[in-house]
C-alpha cells in the first residue's frame, strides 16, 4: 500500500510531497530481501538520504525484521498465518521507519549491557547486537514492547547537502 500526499507546509518549491508506504509480510526470513529492497527504493523516491545513510537503513529494516520475525517463532506462532508489518514515511527532512509485530514483546530496558567495540571479548558474541546497531545507525530510535508485541521506530535524517 502506498501514498502520496501534499503536506501543508511550504517548502521553496510550495507543498511538500509526502510518501508513505506500508508492507505486511510473513514472517519469514525469505522475505527480507524484499522488505530491504522496497524501504531502500521508497528511501531514493525524494533523495534526502546519501548513499551510505540509505545502506544504514536497509541494516537497520533488516535486524528489526529478523528481531520480529524470532520474536514470533519463540511465541509459536503459526508460520503459515504469522506477519510484520513495516511502514516507511518520507518528508521532506526524514525517512522514519517502523515495524511491528505481534510476538509477545520484551524488556527493551533489560538487554544485557554489551562490552566496547573495541574489547576482544565482543569478538565472541554473536546474538543481542541488532538493537544496539539500531540505535547506534539511527537518529532516533524508540522501541515500544508488551503482551501484544513490539514496535520499533527508528527515524533518519535528511543528509546534509555538501558544502560548497
Amino acid at each position: 500500500r502506498g501514498s502520496s500526499d501534499a503536506a501543508g507546509r511550504a517548502g521553496l518549491g510550495g507543498a511538500v510531497k509526502h510518501h508513505r508506504i506500508s508492507l505486511r509480510v510473513p514472517a519469514q526470513p525469505e522475505y527480507l530481501a524484499l522488505v530491504r529492497m522496497v524501504i531502500a527504493g521508497t528511501a531514493r523516491i525524494e533523495p534526502i538520504l546519501d548513499d551510505e545513510r540509505v545502506d544504514d537503513l536497509r541494516v537497520i529494516v533488516s535486524e528489526a525484521c529478523t528481531n520480529a520475525i524470532e520474536a514470533l517463532r519463540e511465541r509459536g506462532s503459526d508460520p503459515s498465518t504469522a506477519a510484520i508489518t513495516i511502514e516507511c514515511h518520507l518528508t521532506d527532512d526524514a525517512v522514519e521507519l517502523v515495524v511491528a509485530d505481534e510476538g509477545g514483546g520484551f524488556d527493551p530496558g533489560g538487554l544485557d549491557v554489551l562490552p566496547e567495540v573495541t574489547d576482544p571479548s565482543r569478538l565472541r558474541i554473536e546474538r543481542g547486537l541488532g538493537i544496539p546497531l539500531i540505535r547506534a545507525l539511527s537518529d532516533e530510535s524508540e522501541i515500544t514492547s508488551g503482551p501484544e508485541g513490539t514496535q520499533v521506530r527508528v527515524v533518519l535524517q535528511a543528509t546534509e547537502p555538501p558544502a560548497v
